[in-house]
């Protein structure tokens, strides 16, 4: 069975994020940013908000554990688009063959209810996709199989016939174990060389 539907993520894969653009602006040593990212403002608790805890109780919660980074931690809000410079390289370029095309789009993402909203104003190629999952809406976090299965239920969509396209294996992995076909993306020129070989892109055999 050919695949003709492309399920995106987002972050890394579509727009670059990573909260270092901001904070080596404002700490002088590299270490110590490197500190407070492991042990402050953490990942994990970064990805409750991709859960659908809000910014202002999660700033909360950090400030009255910490309250010696208490600017710190709230530039972790109010201060998020400058973890996000801009797109990555190429890949709104293969969007719009995609669309081109006549190629479904889709997306599943981990990201704040309040943070995606801030960024599909700021990128339009957010904006352009048949359905967006988005993990805060949901309650859930990829790879959960459950959240995959959100989009293929929702829109009648056959897992066999998807390509989901992520920057991290293990979610890369969840599509896989509901049936999806995957690509592990590391650059834009080799994905598109995947979506050519798929019979994806314009110009190749469907």
């Amino acid at each position: 069975m050919g695949v003709d539907v492309v399920v995106f993520d987002v972050g890394n894969v579509l727009i670059r994020w990573d909260p270092r653009h901001l904070y080596r602006r404002l700490f002088e040593a590299e270490a110590e940013m490197e500190r407070f990212l492991a042990e402050v403002c953490t990942d994990a608790w970064n990805i409750e908000q991709d859960r659908g805890r809000t910014w202002a109780e999660a700033i909360a919660e950090r400030v009255a554990l910490f309250p010696q980074h208490d600017a710190l931690i709230r530039a972790y809000s109010e201060r998020w688009q400058e973890m996000v410079p801009g797109e990555v390289e190429g890949t709104a370029a293969i969007l719009d063959s995609l669309r081109a095309a006549g190629v479904p789009l889709y997306a599943i993402t981990n990201f704040s209810a309040e943070k995606f909203a801030e960024s599909a104003v700021r990128f339009p190629l957010l904006r352009g996709f048949r359905d967006v999952v988005v993990s805060a809406h949901e309650r859930l976090i990829k790879p959960d199989p459950a959240i995959y299965r959100v989009l293929l239920e929702r829109n009648g969509l056959d897992a066999a016939r998807c390509l989901f396209v992520d920057d991290s294996e293990k979610n890369v992995r969840g599509a896989e174990a509901v049936g999806m076909r995957a690509h592990h993306f590391r650059d834009a020129p080799t994905l598109a060389a995947e979506l050519a070989r798929l019979g994806l892109l314009p110009g190749t055999p469907r």
